[in-house]
């Protein structure tokens, strides 16, 4: 490309990073590491009364968690005020925009009058200066606002990454608010603030940013963007809509209705990997593949194959994702991770030694890295087995050869061929088959009957553990 791409994630800090934003965040990092560009984060803190500091660090925190780096940032747009307000008194001065007196009432009337008129409610450019056109006097007392001149005919058009070809006319859309008169409680010289479509223009072209990826929800305002930008004669980024995440219920998920935060999912033992693997599908395909890395993620995303149409959440789809991603990852890795979920579950002497070779015995059978916690935590706390375990295992054929393995196990060499040694000899001693021994074992020592090679699993116990699990018999 002959200019470098440039690409941004600007979420509001109004409450926590969800998944909707996670995806576009994903995108827009893949789309500028493929092209060797530069990923932004804004944070878009505009909305004073809502946004909290304890939301900026969530946001944070779950964008180093999925590993999205960003290259620049984050940016504070209420750092910004007076660049926002240099922009706009040189576009009054253009004759690009103008500032506003209108009292709330008298817009709450305009309306009234345009809906009793059957017309579709808009502001009707009062304050708008025109060739031959005389205003009023500003009224005393009424702090303005300042309107941008949006063309009032034509189409704005744009191809969109997506969608492909969009065009909404101008006469949709009026001339919308671009700055807001401090609040009336604000201390004196305070400056105001800025609307959304106007600071995210001036942001998007001070940061030089080349390509947008957001949610549908946007494409709205994107004619009003786009005005602006060329009012401005800012260079247009290419933008690219994707579809909204629908919940289980076929509601669009959001902040404010059913969705999780990201940071939740680590909470919840999912990894960093497949979860950016499972939202780039929400979306996106690369051919039929449904698993892939994150490096390959940055090979694959080149912009194309986003889909159109929303896609659903679907809970069981992540945890088989995540399941295979917990197959491929480090065994010491997967223990460091069990370690913390276990220390909060009050287990704070797990070795880590311990931890990694039982994580590379029982990862294969979980899908999160809390259900390896629950395998694991059998080393460290007492186990009960269910009373229907018992009653079909520990039959009174059994009960005699754990009997004799417990006290063979007291003396045997203590590894699994050691193990695996004593277990033979008390199975011969009784005439029994393993299939009789290791279920009943399993579930006085592991409380639950089924375990990998029993004989590895015992191995990974201390001995006196095992003994003192056995000795009710």
């Amino acid at each position: 490309m002959s200019t470098p791409v440039r690409t941004r994630i600007a979420p509001s800090p109004t409450g926590f990073l969800h998944l909707g934003t996670a995806r576009t965040a994903l995108y827009s990092w893949a789309y500028a590491r493929h092209h060797g560009g530069q990923f932004v984060l804004r944070i878009e803190d505009t909305d004073v009364a809502r946004s909290t500091q304890e939301s900026v660090q969530q946001i944070l925190d779950s964008m180093h968690w999925l590993g999205l780096q960003y290259d620049e940032g984050p940016f504070f747009q209420m750092q910004r005020l007076a660049r926002y307000h240099e922009v706009v008194e040189a576009m009054i001065a253009a004759g690009t925009a103008y500032r506003c007196y209108c009292t709330p009432e008298e817009l709450d009337a305009m309306r009234e009058a345009q809906r009793a008129r059957g017309e579709k409610t808009h502001y009707d450019r009062r304050w708008r200066p025109l060739p031959g056109k005389k205003l009023p006097p500003p009224p005393p007392g009424v702090q303005p606002v300042v309107r941008f001149c949006n063309p009032v005919d034509g189409i704005v058009t744009w191809d969109d990454l997506v969608k492909g070809p969009i065009s909404i006319s101008n006469h949709e859309i009026d001339d919308l608010i671009i700055l807001r008169p401090p609040a009336e409680d604000a201390p004196p010289g305070s400056l105001g603030v800025p609307t959304y479509n106007f600071a995210v223009v001036v942001d998007d072209w001070d940061m030089a940013i080349t390509h947008v990826f957001r949610g549908d929800e946007h494409i709205n305002n994107t004619p009003w963007q786009i005005n602006i930008f060329q009012a401005l004669g800012a260079p247009l980024p290419r933008f690219g809509h994707c579809p909204i995440i629908l919940g289980d219920d076929g509601q669009k998920l959001s902040k404010r209705r059913g969705a999780v935060s990201v940071t939740a999912y680590e909470e919840a033992g999912f990894l960093p990997e497949a979860m950016l693997n499972y939202l780039a599908r929400l979306g996106w395909s690369h051919g039929d593949d449904e698993l892939f890395t994150p490096a390959q993620i940055v090979q694959w995303f080149d912009g194309s194959h986003l889909a159109r149409s929303p896609a659903q959440w679907d809970p069981a789809k992540l945890a088989w994702v995540n399941a295979h991603h917990m197959k491929q990852a480090a065994d010491e890795r997967l223990a460091a991770m069990v370690q913390r979920h276990l220390a909060g579950r009050g287990v704070v002497d797990a070795p880590l030694t311990q931890l990694t070779a039982a994580a590379g015995l029982f990862k294969d059978r979980c899908a999160t890295v809390v259900e390896l916690a629950d395998w694991l935590s059998m080393f460290y706390v007492p186990v009960q087995a269910s009373e229907a375990d018992l009653q079909t295992h520990l039959t009174p054929d059994v009960v005699p050869a754990l009997r004799s393995l417990r006290d063979l196990l007291a003396l045997a060499t203590w590894d699994k061929p050691g193990i695996a040694a004593a277990m033979k000899q008390a199975l011969a001693a009784h005439g029994l088959k393993m299939p009789q021994l290791a279920p009943a074992l399993r579930v006085l020592v592991c409380g639950r009957a089924q375990t990998p090679s029993i004989d590895a699993v015992l191995a990974l116990f201390e001995r006196t553990t095992v003994l003192e699990r056995l000795r009710h018999l």
